[in-house]
């Protein structure tokens, strides 16, 4: 499964994988990525482009707003696929 939101330029993608949720915002030429286990039940881990991690939170807002602050936009334009807005404890 794969969705896709756009909005000013941000592009967010969500998938799944075996073990993960993730994320994967981009802008620019740069992203970072919002990953959770398929359980749902961990914290988010938000890595930087190069797949690094950079912190762990429990909420999608916190995690939101340090990938804006990864790739210098604002967290309220970040599109968020409906797909992931359960994402978090």
């Amino acid at each position: 499964m794969e969705e896709i939101a756009q909005a000013d330029g941000i592009a967010a993608t969500y998938r799944e994988t075996d073990t993960e949720r993730l994320l994967v915002v981009s802008t620019d030429g740069s992203e970072a990525t919002v990953a959770q286990n398929v359980d749902g039940y961990a914290m988010l881990a938000v890595r930087d482009g190069t797949g690094t991690e950079q912190e762990r939170y429990y909420g999608f807002d916190m995690a939101l707003d340090h990938v804006a602050e990864l790739l210098a936009v604002s967290e309220h334009d970040i599109p968020v696929p409906d797909a992931a807005e359960d994402m978090g404890m």
